[in-house]
C-alpha cells in the first residue's frame, strides 16, 4: 500500500514511517525545504519538499497515495493563536485541497483537543470537546472538524487519531524534562500526584496501523493511552535520577494556570518560550486518564511495551545518547 506521511521527521512521524515501511508497504514522505530528510532516504521512502502553509509547494504531493498520515503540526506548547491556526488549521486545508481522492484520511490529534484545565478522566471519543483557550488544544477541535467536513464533502473516510502524551527515546517529554531540570529547580504541578496519561510510542503507532487496517475504523476517532500507573511525580523522579536531580517544591494547579497565563502574555509576544504554560499545567495538573476502550474492543489494541520495558528504554537512551550529546551531565 502506497501512503503520504506528512511530518515525517518530527517524533511520532518518523517512528510511523519506519514502520510502515517495515511493513512492505510504500511511503512518500513530506519534509520542509530545509529539514533533514537522510534517514527517512535511507529506509528508501520517496522525499516530497514541501510548506504546508504554502500551497504552490503541494501540487502533486499525494500522487499515488491510497492512505494519508497527516501528522505535520505545531507541537510547542507556547505561541500565538495566529501561529498554530496557520499551521494547525490552514495548513491541513492547503493539504486536503491537494489531494485527489484518497481510500483513507488519518488525522493525527491530541487529547487536549477534548479541552485542557479540567479532569478528562473517563471522557471517550463522543465527549464534548471544550475550548480552554490554548492555541494548541482549540486548533486541534478546529482541524478534526475540518477533516470531517471535507472527508464528508468529499466522501473519503477519515480516522481521528487522539494520543495521550507520547513518551519514547527521544520525545519531548524526554529531552524537555531533561533540559528544565538543568536549567534549575523544576517543582511539582498539584504535588504530581495526577496520573501521566502516558503512550509510549511503539504502541502508539500499533494502535494507527491497526486503525489504518481497519474498516471498523471508517469515520471513527480513537484515544491511544497506556494504562501505566506512573504518576507525574513518578515520571520526573524517574528522569532526573539520571542526572542525580529530582523535583524541588510545588504549584498547586490554579497557581501554576495563572502563572501559565501571565507567562504566555508577557513572553510569547517577545518570541521567547515563557517559563511555565497553561498546556504544561493542564497536562501535568489534572487526571487525563481519557477512555481508550474503543481502541481496545474495535481494534484489539493493547499496550505491548509495558511500563517497566517503556521507563528502560527512555532512561538507557538518556544516559547513553542524549547526555553525551548535551556534553555533560548536570
Amino acid at each position: 500500500m502506497k501512503a503520504l506521511i506528512t511530518g515525517a521527521g518530527g517524533f511520532i512521524g518518523s517512528h510511523l514511517l519506519t514502520e510502515w515501511i517495515a511493513r512492505g508497504n510504500e511511503a512518500t514522505a513530506l519534509f520542509l525545504p530545509d529539514e533533514n530528510a537522510e534517514a527517512a532516504q535511507s529506509l528508501g521512502a520517496r522525499i516530497i519538499r514541501g510548506d504546508l502553509t504554502k500551497p504552490d509547494s503541494l501540487s502533486g504531493i499525494a500522487d499515488g497515495a491510497e492512505i494519508i498520515f497527516h501528522l505535520a503540526a505545531r507541537v510547542v506548547d507556547w505561541g500565538s493563536r495566529q501561529a498554530f491556526e496557520r499551521i494547525m488549521v490552514d495548513g491541513t486545508r492547503n493539504l486536503m485541497e491537494a489531494c485527489g481522492q484518497v481510500d483513507r484520511f488519518i488525522y493525527f490529534s491530541s487529547f487536549a483537543a477534548l479541552g485542557l484545565g479540567r479532569d478528562l478522566v473517563g471522557l471517550d471519543e463522543d465527549a464534548v470537546r471544550s475550548p480552554c483557550g490554548i492555541p494548541y488544544c482549540d486548533t486541534k477541535i478546529m482541524a478534526e472538524d475540518l477533516v470531517r467536513q471535507i472527508c464528508h464533502d468529499r466522501e473519503i473516510p477519515f480516522t481521528i487519531i487522539r494520543p495521550a502524551n507520547v513518551i519514547g527515546p527521544k520525545s519531548v517529554w524526554a529531552t524537555d524534562i531533561i533540559d528544565a531540570f538543568r536549567r534549575g529547580p523544576l517543582p511539582l504541578v498539584a504535588g504530581g500526584k495526577a496520573p501521566g496519561a502516558f503512550v509510549y510510542i511503539d504502541n502508539l503507532i500499533d494502535g494507527a496501523l491497526l486503525a489504518a487496517e481497519s474498516d471498523t475504523a471508517r469515520n471513527r476517532i480513537y484515544h491511544f493511552r497506556d494504562d501505566y500507573t506512573l504518576t507525574w511525580k513518578d515520571y520526573l523522579t524517574a528522569l532526573g535520577a539520571t542526572i542525580d536531580k529530582k523535583p524541588m517544591g510545588n504549584l498547586p494547579f490554579a497557581v501554576a494556570w495563572q502563572l501559565g497565563s501571565t507567562f504566555e502574555t508577557i513572553f510569547t509576544p517577545l518570541g521567547i518560550r515563557p517559563p511555565m504554560t497553561r498546556l504544561a499545567a493542564g497536562v501535568m495538573g489534572k487526571n487525563n486518564d481519557v477512555d481508550n476502550t474503543r481502541a481496545r474492543t474495535e481494534l484489539g489494541w493493547h499496550s505491548r511495551i509495558d511500563e517497566d520495558a517503556a521507563m528502560a528504554a527512555i532512561k538507557a537512551w538518556v544516559v547513553e545518547s542524549y547526555l553525551p550529546k548535551k556534553g555533560k551531565k548536570a
